[in-house]
């Protein structure tokens, strides 16, 4: 079984770097592009995909409908398991605003936010159970940066640490056991210059 998991396209949030976590701000039109851009290039990869499945979160469902339209997969029911982490307080802020008001280590405080070990335990029940229900099929995932790091971090340790781009694409394989990294946070179709890690 392949998961191809993607972050979401650009939100005008996500240009002024304001936390979204659960708030819903939909994609801008260079987000939208992104998506295109991206389905553009699944289309000439030798993958195979059989249906998409994303977040509940109106950014990440239309990012995944522009790629399920354009390389006509069907559409999986949203799954809020996918959703990016809750921030509480903290959403809506920009990093200065964070700062001025909590300080640099705004992060540690109990602010309403969800936390690594909460994310990352729902992360890897998705991930059980679309191996479960799936196991003969390939699928396609749209969520959120902080969640899909914090994925990362529960299935692979420090080994990734880079920040996730918005339409990044990682490939991961499971036979037994194990997720494989095929591809990690590849952005390549949005940029001329390659910028993606191979794994396999």
């Amino acid at each position: 079984m392949l998961i191809g998991l993607i972050r979401h396209g650009l939100t005008d949030w996500n240009a002024v770097g304001k936390i979204q976590g659960h708030s819903d701000i939909p994609l801008n039109e260079e987000g939208r592009q992104q998506a295109r851009l991206l389905a553009e290039r699944l289309k000439d990869e030798s993958y195979h995909w059989d249906g998409l499945i994303t977040s509940s979160l109106s950014r990440a469902k239309e990012t995944g409908e522009i790629i399920a339209s354009a390389l006509h997969l069907p559409l999986l029911e949203p799954d809020d398991r996918l959703r990016e982490r809750a921030y509480g307080q903290v959403e809506g802020m920009t990093q200065v605003e964070r700062e001025k008001k909590w300080g640099s280590d705004w992060h540690l405080l109990d602010l309403g936010q969800e936390s690594d070990e909460a994310l990352q335990l729902r992360g890897l029940a998705f991930m059980e159970a679309i191996w479960s229900e799936n196991r003969d099929k390939n699928l396609l995932v749209v969520s959120h940066g902080g969640f899909l790091a914090n994925l990362y971090k529960a299935l692979y340790q420090e080994k990734f640490t880079e920040r996730i781009g918005n339409l990044s694409l990682s490939v991961l394989q499971r036979e037994d056991t194990d997720w494989t990294p095929l591809l990690y946070n590849c952005t390549r179709h949005l940029q001329e210059k390659s910028d993606c890690n191979s794994k396999g």
